[in-house]
């Protein structure tokens, strides 16, 4: 090469070189040599090699030969060592020069350093390959596609879920992998994401591998460059399946329950009073003649309660603040000036937080109220007719001691006839009125063997009688009428009270006797909480005392020595016999009946009867009654 040409090859930015026509190294330039430390004579026909990677050089050499042989251009990468003994990539391009018959008269190549776009490459290719291993970690379905909606690329879970290849993915829109009812759509919704690079979101039922169809939710999301463009597509496919039958079954079961609501007249709801929350069932909205879906507060509920009842609601309200159970019953005023009837319960739970939740049914009893109504009635007019022609004390006593039990019965059997007309019949609590409607008749059954026995001379024999336990029954026995009076009944008793020595069954009567006084003594009171008091306790010596408080319309205390007398009585409905054979029956059984003005309203009546220890009767019977 003459030193003019020389020279400007040796000006060129790279290292260029030129070889003869049969391969051979002919010229290397300035750069080449001070970047291999290699003359130009150590360069010459085979030397160059030595300055590239052995591992290199076979694939270089065979490049090489190949353009030589078909006097074509050639090109291949390989790793040269600098002078400093680093290796560094380089691609190496060659090109033929010929003559005008179209002959190689000589070669002419240049090797430009691409080290750091291998780097870059490699980089990126190992970040390819960390981001692969990934999203095949996926447990579940990965898809990527490219820009133009292309599948690019799934995750192992993807094939083994499906049992598709790559190419039969590429098919997705058109080889059944959707379900052909949301293919349609779901090619619309990929179509439109794809347009205007917006997430697809959306659920649709594609084919698993043993071609049974899911539900799945499937999301897509787009990776841009640091331009913004849309460089790839991720779609995330995860299986909702379960979560859909789920679903629909408790749809079918929120519709069939609301059905039931319907029918049996009874609504649901849910409250956590921390918060205020309230939800309500659609049935329970009908119920108080609300606009389903409005917002329910406490404020709400009152607004519709009965005003003489809001106290009963405030009473629950509190008691529901340390986490009891409640159960009660008030009326509705609706807004077209009706009036409905409805019994409440709830049970009280808490959550894996301890918070306090209620959840609970109402249920509206009008009819009900209106059969037990009319059912009062009657018994009413029955106890009048039995007051006129009653021939004597014997007649009167006999309809005032049985009518409560008759009435129990009557109540007992027809919530058991409801109880199992439902649907499914309510078995269990059919069988406890069932129990209820024995008892009540068994009691009735003793009071006429007392009252037999009371006119024939019989003597009566004693037992030991828990007082409070015998309250209690009774309490549960006039459980139902106290309820639909709104009254609210307490009953506190000591703790450790000796027995009582006598007749449980004429005990008992007392108090129903003293409680169903009660009850028509606040008949006609609303304004102010209709509350009874039944307080069990030891008396001075060893007696034990039974005091029945209420807030009713009390006595005037001038007449208060005609209370006990037979067929007086204060109240429109009473008969005058109750407390003349209750004060009969305490004072047999050794003990004293009497009672007291309240400071404010309503009387109190308290008896007295002996403990079992200290009754003469332990040496023999109870004297007749």
């Amino acid at each position: 090469m003459d030193n003019e040409l020389s020279r400007r090859v040796d000006a060129l930015p790279g290292l260029v070189w030129t070889a003869f026509p049969d391969g051979r190294i002919e010229f290397v330039n300035r750069r080449w040599c001070e970047y291999t430390g290699l003359s130009v004579e150590e360069a010459s026909d085979d030397g160059w090699q030595t300055a590239f990677h052995p591992d290199d050089r076979a694939a270089l050499l065979e490049t090489w030969r190949v353009a030589v042989a078909s006097n074509a251009p050639g090109e291949a990468q390989a790793r040269m060592r600098r002078v400093d003994g680093v290796y560094r990539w380089f691609l190496c391009r060659v090109n033929p020069v010929t003559d005008g018959a179209g002959k190689v008269v000589t070669w002419c190549g240049i090797n430009t350093d691409i080290e750091e776009r291998k780097q870059a490459e490699d980089t990126a290719r190992a970040n390819e390959q960390r981001l692969q291993l990934v999203v095949d970690g996926f447990p579940t379905q990965v898809l990527i596609f490219s820009p133009a909606g292309e599948v690019l690329h799934a995750n192992r879970c993807f094939f083994d879920y499906f049992g598709v290849t790559l190419s039969e993915l590429k098919q997705w829109q058109t080889n059944g992998l959707t379900h052909p009812d949301d293919r349609e759509a779901v090619i619309a919704r990929f179509r439109e994401s794809m347009s205007n690079g917006k997430p697809y979101d959306g659920e649709s039922r594609h084919r698993r591998a043993d071609g049974v169809c899911r539900w799945f939710r499937v999301q897509g999301v787009p990776l841009r460059d640091k331009e913004g463009r849309i460089a790839l597509w991720y779609f995330l496919q995860r299986d909702i399946d379960d979560r859909v039958q789920t679903e629909a079954h408790l749809g079918k079961s929120a519709a069939l329950m609301a059905k039931v609501e319907q029918l049996s007249l009874r609504g649901s709801f849910s409250w956590r009073p921390t918060t205020g929350s309230i939800t309500w069932s659609e049935q329970l909205y009908r119920m108080f003649g609300i606009e389903p879906g409005a917002q329910i507060t406490m404020d709400t509920i009152a607004a519709g309660v009965h005003p003489d009842d809001l106290h009963l609601l405030h009473e629950m309200i509190e008691r529901a603040q340390d986490g009891k159970d409640v159960e009660f019953d008030h009326r509705l005023l609706l807004p077209n000036g009706s009036v409905k009837y409805v019994h409440i319960q709830a049970h009280a739970t808490r959550d894996v937080l301890g918070q306090l939740d209620y959840v609970g049914a109402v249920q509206d009893v009008t009819e009900r109220r209106r059969s037990e109504d009319a059912l009062a009635c009657l018994r009413a007019e029955l106890i009048h007719v039995c007051r006129v022609n009653s021939m004597g004390e014997l007649t009167a006593s006999i309809a005032h001691e049985i009518s409560q039990p008759l009435t129990g019965m009557t109540i007992n059997a027809g919530t058991s006839l409801r109880l199992l007309s439902a649907e499914p019949p309510k078995v269990e609590g059919a069988l406890e009125a069932v129990r209820r409607t024995i008892r009540d008749g068994r009691r009735a059954s003793e009071v006429m063997k007392r009252l037999r026995a009371r006119f024939n001379n019989h003597a009566v024999k004693t037992d030991a009688v828990d007082l409070s336990e015998a309250a209690r029954e009774v309490t549960e026995l006039l459980r139902d009428e106290i309820r639909e009076k709104r009254i609210v009944l307490q009953l506190k008793a000591a703790d450790d009270l000796p027995p009582v020595a006598g007749d449980r069954v004429q005990l008992q009567q007392v108090v129903v006797n003293l409680l169903l006084n009660a009850v028509q003594a606040m008949n006609e009171v609303d304004d102010r909480p209709r509350q009874m008091l039944i307080t069990i306790e030891r008396e001075d010596g060893d007696c034990v005392r039974l005091a029945v408080t209420d807030s009713g319309v009390g006595f005037d205390p001038q007449y208060a020595c005609r209370l006990f007398d037979a067929f007086y009585t204060t109240t429109r409905d009473g008969m005058g016999i109750g407390l003349s054979v209750s004060r009969r029956i305490i004072e047999n059984h050794g003990g004293r009946l009497w009672a007291t003005p309240n400071e404010r309203f309503g009387a109190t009546f308290s008896f007295v009867v002996p403990s079992l220890g200290d009754h003469p009767a332990n040496a023999g019977p109870v004297d007749r009654i």
